[in-house]
């Protein structure tokens, strides 16, 4: 069933572990990662519009409004695949920081596909969206099912788990930007002396045992990024000190995440690192 506008909502993600197995003859590098959405999100909305195209509309000023934007190319393959003649506008509000390793690009692309499949009535499956997804980048056939989940491949195999247990999640995005490109072009997979145990935390997380998660918690791409920018080594360092059960870099960086078990530690936290001036955002938030 058609609508004349839909809204949707696009989730940020971390990854409470990220491993790279190997970098693959074909470029892309395999991967082994624990993925989880938090309650920081954009917000889409979607009507038709008269004139043909695609009209992207957004106040931010640190994301593309033509085909560079994963929301042009989302929504041009779903108009190219099912022959969509009719224009359509995105009213974007940007609230997931840009280029800080939280997906925020390939969760605005799932947001187009759920958003375009209610808009014209198309009764997409999730396997259709995902497909198209997968054409567009690695993170959004995740993002479009969101939660927990064990992802492998290049990203594209998931495994839906169990949320963990209850927690409470501070977000850092320092004032740097960081390329995910340069990240794992300077990785070099085959000479990582540690990886973390992901498979350890799957089992937690059936166990519902959160010190079993945190305790295992681990970023193979920290190799490259914190010897670059070491403000993400000391926000890790003041998230510890301040009661984290643990603190890690999110995707390739830079943001930071502590899991606080208690409420207070968390807006403690959260009140002290806004004091300190290390970040360009911070969030208090949960897991979705």
């Amino acid at each position: 069933m058609e609508s004349d506008t839909v809204i949707r909502k696009a989730y940020a993600k971390i990854n409470l572990g990220l491993d790279v197995i190997r970098r693959r003859p074909d470029g892309y590098h395999e991967v082994k990662m624990l993925m989880q959405t938090v309650g920081i999100y954009d917000e889409l909305g979607f009507a038709k519009n008269p004139v043909p195209g695609i009209h992207i509309v957004t106040e931010s000023q640190e994301v593309p409004v033509n085909e560079d934007n994963l929301i042009y190319q989302a929504a041009a393959a779903v108009m190219q695949q099912y022959s969509l003649k009719t224009g359509v506008t995105v009213c974007l509000k940007k609230n997931i920081p840009v280029a800080a390793g939280m997906a925020g690009g390939s969760a605005d692309a799932a947001a187009v596909f759920h958003g375009l499949d209610a808009l014209f009535g198309l009764g997409l499956s999730s396997e259709d969206k995902s497909k198209m997804g997968l054409r567009i980048g690695a993170d959004v056939p995740y993002c479009i099912m969101g939660g927990t989940a064990l992802a492998e491949g290049i990203g594209e195999k998931l495994t839906p788990l169990p949320s963990p247990p209850g927690c409470h999640i501070v977000i850092v995005k320092p004032d740097i930007s960081v390329s995910t490109k340069w990240v794992y072009e300077n990785l070099h997979a085959d000479r990582l002396s540690w990886h973390p145990d992901i498979d350890g935390m799957v089992a937690s997380l059936r166990q519902n045992d959160l010190p079993g998660i945190t305790g295992r918690m681990g970023n193979v791409l920290e190799t490259v990024t914190v010897p670059a920018y070491p403000v993400i080594a000391e926000l890790k360092h003041k998230m510890l000190e301040l009661g984290a059960e643990n603190a890690l870099m999110s995707g390739s960086g830079p943001t930071v995440f502590g899991i606080f078990a208690d409420d207070r530690d968390a807006r403690k936290a959260y009140n002290h690192l806004r004091e300190i001036r290390l970040e360009k955002a911070i969030y208090l938030t949960e897991l979705v």
